[in-house]
């Protein structure tokens, strides 16, 4: 009985280094495919940098992320995917779950101090909204501003002028990052108004306008809820806070 237990012992042992011999293989495999792949994307697109890409959830493909913008490779190097994957088993988006991870990490880079802060006594929720002095939909919603803080909503403004730092809106975004009071300079702007503005060091709205492109967006305004989820367009101060509402209630 001793013996039988001894030889049973071994064995199962055996079976477990050999086991544990495939999958440091397999690793191994993996591991050069990955850097095989990582060498190859960077040397075709200078935008990617090699720790960009990483392990997907679906065997024989890489993920490719910067920011909020994902995409998928094969593990030859030859097939590049644009799109959504879903786990149809668990119903979930894993891209826009990656992409949500992604804006939320952003966001958090941001202090409120490196934001322009209109906030209620009591805040029950807070969002980022990515804003163009002069978009049309911006200043909708900016005349809004204090039914939105009645709601109990925080809102903390980054500057983003979509066309880029030729631009007017540009120039006017860094006036109103220089004035002395923010807040009154960016109600005054977005009603065509002059402002007291001075010399400052306005980087913060290249800043702005990075976290911007990094998130990916596509116009203004962009609103961005605490967990990463991304309204884009005008939302009325009901439904934002409805929306709210329901982001916080779902599982």
């Amino acid at each position: 009985m001793t013996r039988n237990i001894y030889f049973g012992s071994k064995l199962l042992a055996g079976v477990v280094a050999m086991f544990c011999c495939a999958a440091l293989a397999q690793a191994a495999n993996d591991d050069a495919a990955l850097n095989e792949v990582r060498t190859k994307m960077s040397d075709m697109f200078e935008s990617i940098d090699p720790e960009n890409i990483t392990f997907s959830p679906v065997d024989g493909w890489f993920t490719i992320q910067q920011g909020s913008i994902i995409a998928y490779v094969s593990d030859d190097g030859r097939y590049l995917l644009q799109g959504d994957l879903i786990d149809l088993e668990q119903q979930v988006n894993l891209s826009e779950q990656s992409r949500s991870n992604a804006r939320r990490d952003l966001i958090a880079t941001l202090t409120d101090d490196e934001a322009i802060l209109f906030s209620p006594a009591d805040v029950k929720h807070s969002v980022t909204v990515f804003t163009d002095v002069d978009c049309t939909y911006c200043r909708r919603m900016h005349s809004q501003i204090n039914e939105y803080l009645d709601k109990g909503i925080q809102v903390r403004y980054a500057l983003y002028p979509r066309n880029g730092p030729a631009s007017k809106s540009w120039s006017t975004s860094e006036k109103v990052w220089c004035a002395k009071d923010r807040n009154q300079a960016l109600t005054a702007a977005k009603l065509d108004r002059e402002f007291e503005s001075s010399q400052c060091d306005s980087a913060m709205v290249s800043n702005h306008y990075r976290v911007g492109r990094d998130i990916g967006l596509s116009g203004t305004p962009a609103i961005v809820l605490e967990d990463g989820t991304l309204i884009g367009g005008y939302l009325p101060p009901a439904q934002l806070s409805q929306r709210l509402q329901q982001n916080a209630i779902k599982p």
